[in-house]
């Protein structure tokens, strides 16, 4: 589910960085008819590869064994999904055809609905072809169709915030006291908008994914009784312990939802209720008690609102770089979509380079590292590492995972219960782990506070704002000398030349002889649509105005007047 969260957020990203441009050279039935051709091959891929690794793997030459070859061909299928929906969005420019539906050009939300299912798509292709595999790695007898509806009913619940707040944003574009200069739609405002969003949804969403999961309360038995005795005793609060039916029940884990104890869940499947004891499954409670009381969750919040500062500046950076670079100006110059979206495509890179090194390595330390403190909390809870240790030991020979396999959000198992035994030989671990995080944490939050201001608010921010402003102003300018008559790029020009934040860029005198003659061509433009709409009368009267106002063009003007009075007496 974590590699699942990294991939949802790219994609998202490639899709709503990309620019959808004018409409494609080529038809949409062209289109469609490359959109099937790529995923066939992503196809052909995807059932060479398993039948390869099955291949191997009866062979004796798969190396790693079995489950650790799977779940590295998965990760790699999934690499070449992203780089084929990206190829899709920026080559075949479906976002254009997805903008050109009815009805779907406000609602960013829907958009994204729609890209989002043709990544889907691609993953759950991954998910078909792998599930023999899967059943001989993991020992289970799980059916193909109930393997791919189960993938994809667990990592759906992914994509309810962004849904949610798209949804929100999507509602606050269309109404009418929303405007370009509202607090939201500047970086304080999006930040503290985006804040108080996770704050809500870290409340409220277990609520809403445990219905989802079609999670239920576990049934009537000693084993159940004598967890919720051990819960009370403990004197932890939460909403309910469940019975949690993914994959039908077939996969060995446990879980926990919510920060606030009125929607905190803990979820167990029926595969670990069978194979471990009592006292084991209470010290996989533990673990997760563990989780609760460290506010493991809070921080994975905080470690998304962190890249989304971030972020927000970067991408500013990204564009300010690339749009100053010659090569990239002449694209920009270029009215074609396609040179456009190569552009976006340059600037979305490093965003997704950082994105991966932040969650790969910077998050993925905090969460390993929050494992071993949650697993430290079970075996001081406990009194003994043992049914930890046990638990741990029974998962990775039952389900087949590989004790030596670590993740980038995992120790391996075996890392984790050598922990566990030092933890009983060395008395002083668990608070030495505790200080570690802790100093970890600190750190983490000073640097991500001193780069979010460097990016968003500190010196350099203000150059990029100033860089854009003055891009602007230059456009302007050039549409002036190219059209002459155009009052909208006068009046626009004559606004920043009053009011730029920098002193640099401003011009009041100039401001006020631009603004004047945006008037007087705004005026001989309604004096002309009076005239063509047969009011005679009121374009001599706007037409007189203008004269009066005019320092240029006069005998225009008074020729104007003359035609107009000509009109008058002819009717």
């Amino acid at each position: 589910m974590f590699n699942n969260i990294i991939y949802f957020i790219v994609v998202l990203l490639i899709f709503n960085v990309s620019y959808s441009g004018s409409r494609p050279e080529s038809p949409l039935i062209q289109t469609l008819m490359m959109l099937f051709l790529s995923w066939l091959a992503f196809a052909g891929c995807c059932r060479w590869g398993f039948q390869g690794l099955m291949k191997r793997y009866q062979a004796g030459t798969a190396e790693g064994g079995l489950a650790a070859a799977y779940q590295t061909l998965n990760l790699r299928l999934s690499v070449l999904a992203i780089f084929l929906f990206a190829l899709d969005i920026y080559i075949f420019q479906v976002k254009y055809w997805i903008q050109a539906i009815p009805g779907l050009a406000s609602f960013s939300v829907l958009q994204g609905i729609l890209g989002l299912a043709i990544f889907m798509f691609y993953l759950c292709t991954v998910w078909y072809f792998s599930h023999s595999v899967y059943r001989e790695a993991f020992h289970t007898n799980i059916g193909r169709r109930a393997f791919v509806l189960s993938h994809v009913k667990f990592n759906v619940p992914i994509l309810f915030p962004w849904m949610i707040l798209s949804f929100i944003s999507d509602l606050l574009s269309l109404s009418p006291w929303s405007t370009p200069d509202s607090f939201l739609n500047k970086p304080m405002g999006q930040m503290a908008y985006f804040a108080g969003f996770l704050i809500v949804l870290m409340i409220f969403m277990p609520l809403v994914i445990q219905y989802w999961w079609g999670c239920s309360p576990l049934d009537p038995s000693e084993k159940v009784k004598a967890l919720r005795d051990f819960l009370r005793d403990q004197g932890f609060r939460y909403r309910a312990l469940l019975l949690w039916p993914i994959f039908q029940g077939r996969m060995m884990t446990a879980g926990i939802m919510g920060v606030v104890a009125r929607y905190r869940y803990i979820l167990v499947t029926k595969g670990l209720m069978e194979i471990l004891s009592t006292e084991e499954l209470k010290g996989v409670l533990a673990h997760e008690m563990g989780h609760a009381k460290y506010r493991h969750l809070v921080f994975y919040m905080v470690f998304f609102f962190g890249f989304m500062v971030l972020s927000f500046g970067l991408f500013d950076l990204c564009v300010y770089f690339f749009a100053s670079q010659s090569f990239f100006i002449d694209i920009l110059e270029n009215a074609e979509s396609q040179a456009t979206s190569l552009f976006y495509m340059a600037v979305s890179f490093p965003i997704l380079l950082a994105m991966v090194i932040y969650f790969r390595f910077v998050m993925g330390f905090f969460m390993r590292n929050f494992e071993r403190q949650a697993d430290l909390f079970s075996a001081t809870t406990m009194g003994s590492p043992t049914p930890a240790i046990m638990s741990l030991e029974k998962i990775a020979f039952l389900s087949g995972k590989s004790r030596a396999l670590p993740s980038w959000h995992h120790f391996s198992i075996k890392e984790r219960v050598d922990y566990l035994w030092r933890s009983e030989r060395e008395p002083g671990l668990v608070k030495r782990h505790d200080r570690f995080v802790a100093r970890s944490i600190v750190i983490y939050l000073v640097t991500i506070a001193g780069l979010g201001y460097f990016l968003n608010f500190g010196p350099l921010k203000e150059g990029i704002e100033a860089w854009k402003l003055r891009q602007e102003m230059q456009a302007y300018e050039r549409i002036i000398q190219v059209d002459p008559a155009q009052s909208l790029a006068y009046n626009n020009l004559a606004w920043y030349l009053a009011t730029a934040p920098y002193e640099e860029l401003r011009d009041p005198p100039r401001a006020i002889h631009l603004a004047k003659r945006a008037v007087e061509l705004y005026l001989d433009t309604l004096a002309e649509a009076y005239y063509a709409n047969g009011q005679y009368d009121k374009a001599v009267k706007v037409i007189e105005k203008a004269i009066s106002n005019a320092k240029e063009r006069r005998d225009y003007y008074e020729g104007q007047l003359k035609k107009y009075l000509k009109a008058m007496e002819k009717q």
